[in-house]
């Protein structure tokens, strides 16, 4: 046990107590703490596929939303948020041992926004009202913008791809608005104001512009950085499941549920520049997907109980195959996707008890892509 600092002589209760304040705060005893690995390794009943399954299912762990960046370039490690520790903190998983190493000891850790930067150095999440940066090495922390009192922040967090802005959405009463936060210097602007939640942010890669969507609303909006075009992308009639920008912004891809009945879910691909919208393919009904980094191949969670699956779909011959079985209660968190180089993919779900994270090798059944 450490023992108590000494006072110094003739310095009064007030002034000790005052001078406490300015001093720098010591890093926390459970932030950084090592903890062994928790995996297990089991072939999946419907594909005898190896399945692993990375964190244990007697707490809760959570991928960040599939949008967000969460696994190093080099698929070394991962980015992700559990209670394993008693209370949902930050952690960091090393791939090839499965140790972790927790990050954050916040108070109230928003697991939607937990994001890693674009140089690998640095974690974003928020905390309360505070969106705070977390440097990797040291794990010292910076509060980056605060919510005003007057606001109250949605879930969520969005980087754009060049790691300059943070995007995050505001609630006030029943009006919604949606902030511009710069990482580098302490400013944020307003970007929409309008009736109703603001969801679904998605920063356009290699655009000064985002697209979003108000909660009720089937399609997205798209929005540039100076907030003056703000207008409905004239996606194909049908509400919009999940959407990801292509890694170069040109193409927009989201899932549709059309508006006829009996007809399945589609994979849509949209170009904002052109106006054109095309069809991808019919899926096995899809409710949560993403891509690989060329687009080549995408994953995606079945919605349907009777196929409980994570499958792969096949964009040069428009196939799919079947991955593993989910089996989550509510298949559109199991929010599956790739590690960069498309050779592994990870995915959530609560089928052995509380939500935990899995990963599946598809190196022999897809490409190898650059990160």
């Amino acid at each position: 046990m450490r023992a108590p600092w000494p006072r110094a002589r003739g310095v009064s209760r007030r002034a000790f107590v005052t001078g406490l304040a300015s001093l720098p705060v010591l890093a926390s005893a459970e932030k950084g703490r090592i903890l062994p690995p928790d995996r297990v390794r089991y072939s999946d009943p419907a594909t005898e596929f190896t399945l692993v399954r990375l964190t244990g299912p007697g707490y809760a762990s959570y991928l960040p939303p599939a949008t967000n960046a969460c696994i190093s370039r080099r698929g070394d490690f991962l980015i992700f948020a559990s209670e394993r520790g008693g209370s949902l903190q930050a952690f960091r998983m090393e791939q090839k041992s499965g140790e972790w190493r927790q990050l954050t000891e916040a108070a109230n850790l928003d697991r939607t926004s937990l994001l890693l930067a674009p140089d690998q150095r640095s974690v974003y999440f928020a905390d309360g009202a505070n969106v705070i940066a977390l440097r990797l090495s040291g794990f010292r922390e910076r509060v980056v913008y605060r919510t005003p009192p007057d606001w109250t922040r949605s879930p969520g967090l969005a980087m754009t791809a060049d790691g300059l802005y943070l995007l995050q959405s505001e609630c006030s009463s029943s009006r919604s608005r949606l902030r511009l936060i710069s990482t580098g210097q302490p400013s944020a602007t307003t970007l929409v104001e309008t009736e109703g939640e603001i969801e679904s942010v998605l920063p356009r890669p290699g655009r000064a512009a985002v697209s979003y969507r108000r909660r009720g609303e089937d399609g997205l909006r798209l929005v540039d950085f100076g907030g003056k075009q703000n207008y409905r992308l004239q996606l194909n009639p049908g509400k919009v499941l999940a959407a990801t920008w292509a890694r170069d912004g040109q193409s927009l891809f989201y899932l549709q549920a059309p508006v006829e009945k009996g007809k399945l879910i589609a994979l849509r691909e949209f170009n904002p520049d052109t106006r054109s919208d095309t069809l991808i393919g019919p899926t096995s009904q899809f409710v949560s997907f993403s891509r690989n980094a060329d687009a080549s191949v995408f994953v995606g969670a079945c919605g349907s109980k009777a196929s409980p699956h994570v499958l792969l779909f096949l964009r040069s011959n428009k196939r799919e195959f079947t991955l593993c079985e989910h089996r989550a209660s509510d298949p559109s968190q199991v929010m599956p996707v790739f590690d960069p180089s498309s050779e592994r993919v990870y995915f959530q779900s609560d089928r052995d008890g509380k939500p935990a994270i899995y990963a599946i090798d598809v190196d022999k059944l897809v490409e190898k892509t650059e990160a």
